[in-house]
This record gives structure tokens, sequence and C-alpha cells, in this order.
């Protein structure tokens, strides 16, 4: 089963744009939403493997800037953010796992993002 199409992604100052992504392909246990310039995608996907059920969302950005070596040419630069539930195929209801991602989520945008910014400045 597939999210809506399409999603949407809002980004934060310096970005400050929200981003329509249609869906742009469906496979066996995922869905990939990309953006008409092709810059941005969200990817939904589910693996199961043995005793485990692996939940992946990614968002996959990209921006042409100047090549750090040359800049009178443009390259293509790419980032990824992604989160991961790692989940044994029994033991944790579908509320409990919420409750855990929530635990996470609050611990990392409290304060306005503090432990985020820490953690890209190469904090741990």
């Amino acid at each position: 089963m597939s999210f809506t199409d399409p999603q949407s992604v809002t980004f934060a100052a310096p970005i400050s744009a929200t981003v329509s992504l249609p869906r742009i392909a469906v496979g066996t246990n995922q869905s990939v939403y990309g953006s008409a310039d092709g810059l941005t995608r969200l990817t939904a996907s589910s693996q199961y493997n043995g005793t485990r059920n692996r939940r992946l969302l990614r968002l996959d950005y990209s921006k042409i800037a100047a090549d750090v070596f040359d800049s009178t040419i443009n390259v293509e630069k790419r980032m990824a953010c992604y989160l991961v539930f790692d989940i044994p195929k029994v033991g944790f209801t579908n509320a409990e796992q919420l409750a855990v991602y929530g635990g996470l989520k609050g611990a990392m945008t409290a304060s306005t993002d503090a432990l985020i910014t820490k953690l890209l400045g190469g904090e741990s």
C-alpha cells in the first residue's frame, strides 16, 4: 500500500521552499516520490528479514552549486536524511513503536533542534 500521491516536503531556511513530490516509482514494498526537477526524492520502504522488520523513510536532496576546485563550473551536490525503524516481527505493538518514535522526535526537536545541530557539528 502506498502513501497519498503526491507527497510534499517543506524545507526550513535557508532553503525555504515547499516541494510537491508525485509518486514516480512503485516496487515491492517500496514507493518513491520525486520533484519535477529531480532534485528532491522521498522513499518509503519496508524490508522483512528473518525475525525483524525494517521500515525506512528517506529524503534525498540535491542542489547545483559551484565546484569547490573550479568556480567556473557547477556540479550537483547530494545529501540524504533518513529514519529507520528496526523492529522484531513480534513483541511491539504499533502504538509502542509510535511511542518510541515520539521519544526520539521529542529529543531531536527539543530546544529548537539543539541535539541535531550538535550532531551535525560532529558532537556525540
